[in-house]
């Protein structure tokens, strides 16, 4: 489960600009780009990490371009719906994407579409990273992985599993949690993060594996209980969490990115203005330690270029799609 950061981006050496198509018209349309509100349509629902990566970069995004940038939650088949209506979007720069691995890859796995997440949008960075974390309800007669295991193991195929959609991360990080310590469970498909959260900590559903900034505030507050980070260091904003490697299952590191895209098309001179404003925005020390207090990191200088990121894209797209095909996920 380890998402390899680095290790692609000499795949982008030598690549053409992104997005260069146009450019010539794309000259006349940056010179007084933006003149109305930009759009960045989150595929979740709010209050959900992306919706809360996607907002905490369009203030200073707007500011740095001299106009409001709107966030828009358009949920549904794990992303589709709200990455395909920015896919079929002008071309104009005034209608974008953000979304994470979930919404621009591995959909591509699972669902038909009438686009090609990796043709049919330019990248214009990726915006941050975070682990997952497995989290239970109150309830739940497990205080730790172990017992957690233990749990799962002795009733095979009765825990639920919240999931914001069928072959999301989550869904994923689940197959593969199980996979490895030999049971099953049922997945339960929301319309995002947020309302999955709300029925654990009803006690509706026993468990998640998600992005930990999903869960931040309901675990300081004391709503459900974190069990483990799947990642190699404890989190600054949740220190008393211990990673996966002290929890006693070592080596099962799961995260989620988060990116930002345009439709196939769009200028590469307003992609430069856009890309421009938005790396900005990352840079502010504010937005970097609001991003921090939720465990949420601000992507590494080398993946904000849009040639890089495109090219780790694609990676992911070939780890990720033959998973999918062995866990013959059938959607619902």
């Amino acid at each position: 489960m380890t998402i390899s950061r680095r290790q692609v981006l000499h795949l982008a050496a030598g690549a053409g600009a992104i997005g260069a198509a146009g450019a010539g018209a794309g000259r006349a349309l940056a010179l007084d780009f933006p003149t109305r509100p930009i759009t960045i349509v989150v595929p979740f629902s709010a209050g959900g990490a992306t919706d809360v990566m996607a907002r905490m970069v369009a203030d200073p995004m707007g500011k740095a371009l001299g106009q409001t940038v709107v966030v828009e939650d358009l949920t549904g088949a794990a992303g589709a719906i709200g990455v395909g209506k920015v896919v079929h979007a002008a071309p104009d720069g005034y209608t974008l994407c953000v979304g994470t691995l979930t919404t621009n890859v591995l959909i591509g796995g699972l669902y038909k579409l009438d686009f090609d997440l990796l043709t049919d949008l330019v990248p214009i960075t990726e915006l941050g990273y975070e682990p997952l974390m497995i989290c239970v309800k109150n309830s739940l007669p497990a205080n730790n992985l172990k017992e957690l295991i233990a749990w799962l193991k002795a009733s095979p195929g009765k825990a639920t599993v919240g999931i914001p959609g069928v072959g999301s991360t989550g869904n994923l990080a689940g197959i593969a949690l199980m996979n490895k310590i030999g049971t099953s469970v049922q997945y339960v498909p929301y319309r995002g993060d947020n309302p999955a959260v709300q029925d654990m900590m009803a006690g509706q559903i026993d468990m998640m594996i998600e992005p930990s900034s999903n869960f931040t505030a309901q675990v300081k507050a004391g709503t459900i209980r974190a069990i483990a980070v799947t990642q190699k260091g404890r989190m600054a904003n949740l220190p008393e969490v211990p990673t996966i490697d002290e929890a006693g299952l070592p080596g099962f590191y799961a995260s989620i990115w988060f990116g930002m895209w345009a439709p196939k098309g769009t200028p590469k001179d307003v992609l430069d203005k856009l890309h421009g404003a938005v790396v900005k925005a990352l840079a502010d020390p504010n937005v970097k330690d609001k991003l921090n207090a939720l465990g949420q990191q601000v992507a590494s200088p080398e993946l904000q270029s849009p040639e890089a990121f495109h090219a780790f894209q694609k990676s992911e797209a070939e780890r990720w799609y033959p998973v999918i095909k062995a866990a013959n996920i059938k959607l619902q």
